[in-house]
């Protein structure tokens, strides 16, 4: 930590504040610890009657000498996505819309247990989770705000099952589940913040803020008049005029209660907003969507591709981040570069075929190798038939295999991808 003292008028954009030099009066701020990223906020603590206030230079920047130009405006990057990505995933990008600021990706954390032995913790976690969630929509149906000692606790069991596997709890929710279509969303759009967080170098702290605005991003749907079992057949059928007004009412709905973060009431506001002007509500482009909101629609998307509820029929999720990949100026370019180092070109719970005439599941990633994954092989497509399981870790395999494609499940008249994804994860833990 890196803190030094300044007067008000030199507080710029990209600053983070540590702290205020005054009374907590002075201020309209709730908290005293953030990242200056939008000018309402900026020129907020300049007009302060505060006697200063403390920056951490390590996560924001410093005060620039009196040489140098003044920074650009629109909201600043984290800290740590400012310098360049360690590696470039060899896989079409969309080129971002006007200049992006790099994204540089954390170093590997591969977590501490394999994807097998997490996968009951997550599952623990999960059915706890789906009580809470369940009980904030049915209090939030009733008009009552949630609170954020409720889902506190469901986003601190994310963040520690993703803390161990950074994959488990993301393969879990492509199973099949009995629980319902919007609380299985939440849930794992809440995972994928978490483990986008982490790569990018997010702090703990802010990692769980992003869990929370994952979690709660389609609390507004609560209030929409639908019934819940009409997002089990996909959004489509759903009026947009009406399906839009969720962002609003959830953030409303949010804003009411105590202690919510901003960055989560900006995410829930702003998650369908895209960078190149084209989302909703308001139609936002480039830098007037904050970093967690930018984050979200990459998150929220995938989700929405991978469970089916976009469309009414799941994707495979490398065909999901396949397309994600080529949708050009939708997303922040830089952010889904390092989703897709984060979650890997073929994702945990991808079926692919192998160059061994095989057909296997992604069950693991190499934090180092985003496009080879560990794979486990259970068909033979030149005898039609199940072989006995065989986990190989196409990284470190020495060219004994290799994935060729995506896997189309219905060609071989094999189980839908829900039930074999849970057959294939419960193997590996015997």
């Amino acid at each position: 930590m890196a803190l030094k003292e300044i007067s008000t008028s030199e507080v710029e954009m990209g600053m983070y504040i540590h702290s205020f030099q005054g009374s907590w009066l002075s201020h309209p701020f709730w908290r005293a610890r953030f990242l200056i990223e939008d000018d309402e906020r900026l020129q907020a603590v300049r007009q302060a009657a505060l006697e200063g206030v403390v920056i951490d230079t390590e996560r924001g920047i410093d005060v620039r000498a009196p040489s140098e130009a003044p920074p650009a405006r629109g909201p600043a990057l984290h800290p740590a996505l400012k310098t360049p990505s360690r590696r470039t995933v060899s896989v079409a990008s969309p080129a971002p819309a006007s200049p992006a600021p790099s994204i540089r990706a954390a170093a590997p954390r591969p977590g501490t247990v394999t994807v097998a032995r997490e996968f009951g913790n997550a599952r623990r976690a999960a059915g706890q989770a789906r009580k809470v969630i369940s009980k904030v929509f049915i209090e939030a149906r009733l008009g009552k705000a949630p609170r954020v000692t409720e889902v506190t606790p469901v986003v601190e069991d994310i963040y520690a099952s993703i803390e161990r596997n950074p994959y488990a709890f993301s393969g879990l929710m492509r199973c099949k589940s009995e629980m319902e279509a919007i609380y299985q969303h939440m849930l794992s759009v809440s995972a994928l913040m978490v483990s986008l967080a982490r790569h990018i170098g997010m702090s703990p702290q802010e990692a769980r803020t992003a869990g929370m605005a994952g979690l709660l991003l389609d609390v507004g749907v609560s209030r929409l008049d639908i019934d819940l079992a009409d997002l089990d057949g996909g959004i489509e059928g759903i009026d947009p005029d009406l399906w839009h007004r969720h962002c609003y009412i959830g953030r409303d709905l949010l804003a009411a209660a105590e202690g919510v973060p901003e960055e989560v009431l900006q995410a829930v506001a702003r998650h369908h907003e895209h960078v190149d002007g084209s989302g909703f509500p308001q139609g936002l482009a480039n830098r007037e969507i904050d970093l967690i909101s930018r984050m979200a629609a990459v998150c929220d998307k995938f989700d929405l591709l991978v469970s089916g509820a976009a469309t009414g029929t799941p994707w495979d999720p490398a065909e999901a981040m396949r397309t994600m990949m080529g949708r050009d100026g939708a997303y922040d370019s830089e952010i889904l570069a390092r989703f897709q180092e984060a979650m890997g070109v073929y994702p945990v719970g991808s079926f692919v075929r192998l160059r061994s005439d095989r057909i296997a599941m992604v069950v693991d990633q190499d934090a180092s190798e985003p496009a080879l994954p560990t794979v486990r092989a259970f068909y033979s497509v030149a005898t039609g038939k199940h072989v006995k399981a065989k986990t190989i870790e196409l990284a470190n395999c020495y060219g004994e295999d290799a994935i060729t494609g995506i896997a189309d499940l219905a060609e071989f008249g094999l189980p839908a991808a829900e039930d074999l994804r849970e057959q294939l994860f419960t193997l590996g833990a015997k």
